[in-house]
């Protein structure tokens, strides 16, 4: 009788195969990429695949939803900043292709988002994952007490910003240093207190 595969151990192998499906999306995009392939990658049956995801665009959703997780851990495992400008910048830092896995997930991310563009069933999963992140960028802006600024399109606009900012650094049109200081001038201008009110007319 076959042991039964508890709910970590099923996590686990998810994770082995959407970890296949990034690398191969990273080398050629996903258009061609099958199930077939996957389990090419990873060394394992398609029979197996197809017992965790009866789907590619099933398996892309869970691809999409382990590396947004794997960017929160990481930034949350960044000596646990609590003032919100740190925060924001921690988390934002992990999105940018600063290191190799960062690059490999630079990458992913630019397939995904080609190959949403023609699969309208992925756009849901996308955009709730997108709409989640700005709800806490733009928390933690209404927390730092960013004056001057709607939470929620400076949140969308940081967002913009590193997603430039990461396609700039992939083509090599940017390097990573010049990124983070473009990144840190303009967290500059978001949490810039707000100016003191003009006094009143000078002496005559």
């Amino acid at each position: 009788m076959p042991r039964k595969i508890d709910d970590r151990e099923r996590r686990e192998r998810r994770e082995l195969l959407a970890d296949a499906l990034m690398r191969l999306a990273a080398a050629q995009g996903l258009e061609k990429v099958s199930l077939r392939h996957v389990a090419a990658e990873a060394g394992v049956s398609t029979g197996m695949v197809q017992h965790y995801f009866r789907t590619k665009d099933e398996m892309m959703a869970f691809a999409v939803t382990m590396v947004m997780d794997r960017i929160r851990e990481r930034s949350s495992a960044r000596e646990a900043p609590q003032e919100p400008r740190a925060l924001v910048r921690a988390l934002l830092l992990e999105i940018l292709p600063l290191d190799e896995t960062r690059r490999l997930e630079g990458h992913v991310s630019l397939a995904f988002l080609a190959y949403a563009a023609t699969k309208p069933s992925m756009v849901s999963g996308l955009g709730e994952e997108a709409a989640q992140m700005r709800a806490f960028l733009a928390g933690q802006l209404r927390a730092g007490g960013a004056r001057g600024v709607d939470p929620e399109r400076a949140a969308a606009g940081l967002l913009a910003l590193v997603d430039g900012l990461g396609l700039q650094v992939l083509a090599r049109q940017c390097g990573a240093r010049e990124a983070v200081a473009a990144l840190d001038a303009h967290l500059d201008l978001v949490f810039a207190p707000a100016p003191a009110p003009a006094g009143g007319a000078p002496p005559g």
